[in-house]
């Protein structure tokens, strides 16, 4: 059964109707009850870190998930703002992240980019996943996957970083680190590719 984490963000009917149409069980998750039964967790996200932060405290959520994902071991994917809730910190906001890997959120440098690559970064790129990772089966090293944000997860640890991906400079876009998951695209709205990838998770 996978959880799919009902916080007040992210894209959790995308999520759902996928996992229907794949004929793998699936429910929402807004309460701590919810949990019961599940195996493994969706954490999805979109707009501001704090702004998420903060939801995911007033939900009530946060301290049991930090139990099933660091004690019981229970494979969690965050999408987007859902992995990079996953760092210590932001440049975005000032509250802390969940803290599951170290890492930070930094903002793209505007100077850096140039004018060829303007903020937010939204549209189809290129995803090369660099390790034979099980979150990648079936999916072709020039997958393209769909990106919304302005910030990027700069991990500690560059062994966490299992896939990166181009826009004025290399960034990593989707991390591990033993049964924690993040991709910074969203692969409810990246096709045949995206739903290849939420399935591979569900076979973990």
């Amino acid at each position: 059964m996978i959880g799919i984490v009902d916080y007040g963000m992210g894209n959790i009917k995308a999520f759902s109707n996928i996992y229907k149409q794949l004929n793998i069980p699936c429910k929402l998750v807004s309460k701590e009850k919810h949990f019961k039964g599940v195996e493994k967790i969706i954490l999805p996200g979109v707009g501001a870190f704090d702004h998420a932060i903060t939801q995911l405290n007033k939900s009530g959520l946060r301290a049991t998930l930090n139990n099933l994902v660091l004690n019981e071991k229970k494979p969690v994917l965050g999408v987007c703002v859902g992995m990079q809730m996953m760092a210590k910190s932001s440049e975005e906001g000032v509250l802390s992240g969940l803290g599951w890997i170290d890492a930070t959120v930094n903002k793209f440098n505007k100077e850096e980019l140039g004018s060829k690559h303007p903020l937010p970064h939204m549209g189809w790129n290129l995803v090369k996943h660099m390790y034979n990772n099980p979150l990648f089966n079936s999916i072709d090293s020039s997958s393209r996957f769909y990106f919304l944000h302005s910030y990027y997860f700069n991990s500690i640890s560059k062994e966490n970083s299992i896939a990166v991906t181009k826009y004025g400079k290399k960034f990593t876009c989707c991390v591990n680190r033993d049964n924690i998951f993040g991709v910074q695209f969203h692969p409810e709205k990246s096709h045949h590719d995206g739903e290849q990838l939420l399935k591979n998770f569900s076979n973990l």
